[in-house]
């Protein structure tokens, strides 16, 4: 199915491909410059609905699972300090979308939204590790029986749209569909110390069904 973040795009794609089809075989009298362009047309058509399409997830039950937000390939997994909303020492785990993946975003996390920020910025490359703190994104931070998170949606060289039906106070399922990013990016993902990580760098995640991490059923 197609994802209802995308039905702007893929309403205009649609439009402008028919016509561009009509067009050429209405008034162009090379036969395979018609060809050409109805499969220039289908090809733009095609891939339109293949980037926007919103695959059902099964998610993992458990208040102590944290699910991957987004589809992709974890660039890393490392150790940060003095976040905004994760206080102290922390965990950051990255995860680079490219332009083929599912680009739908899901909570990874049972929840409440305690912060959403938009913030514009720059468009580098999303594997670059400086487009954490310089790229166009979104911080939402969300509070958990088992502390605070915090995860970002940043816009990459080629995305320019992020996507975010969020707002502070809202309750949230892990799972659920809450947005997207257009066109290839990242989604970095910030948990206290105490959550046990159990992807690494180089790992495929699914959103909504891969386990990045676990908090202590005993804490």
């Amino acid at each position: 199915m197609i994802t209802r973040y995308g039905y702007d795009v893929v309403g205009v794609v649609v439009v402008l491909s028919l016509i561009g089809c009509l067009v050429s075989w209405l008034l162009l009298d090379d036969r395979i410059v018609k060809v050409a362009i109805t499969v220039l047309c289908l090809l733009l058509l095609g891939f339109t609905l293949y980037f926007f399409r919103d695959p059902e997830r099964a998610t993992p039950a458990g208040d102590s699972f944290v699910i991957a937000p987004a589809d992709g390939t974890v660039l890393s997994v490392k150790e940060i300090t003095g976040d905004e909303y994760v206080p102290g020492e922390a965990v950051q785990v990255s995860i680079f979308m490219s332009p083929l993946n599912v680009h739908v975003n899901r909570f990874p996390v049972n929840g409440k939204v305690e912060l959403f920020k938009h913030y514009p910025g720059e468009f580098l490359v999303a594997f670059d590790d400086k487009a954490s703190l310089r790229n166009e994104r979104t911080h939402i931070g969300m509070s958990t029986s088992h502390g605070r998170i915090l995860f970002k949606q940043i816009a990459g060289f080629i995305a320019r749209r992020i996507v975010a039906e969020v707002h502070e106070g809202d309750s949230a399922v892990a799972g659920a569909r809450f947005g997207m990013i257009r066109f290839g990016s990242r989604v970095d993902l910030i948990l206290p110390r105490t959550a046990v990580v159990r992807v690494k760098e180089g790992d495929r995640t699914v959103a909504g069904e891969t386990v990045l991490a676990q908090f202590s059923t005993a804490g």
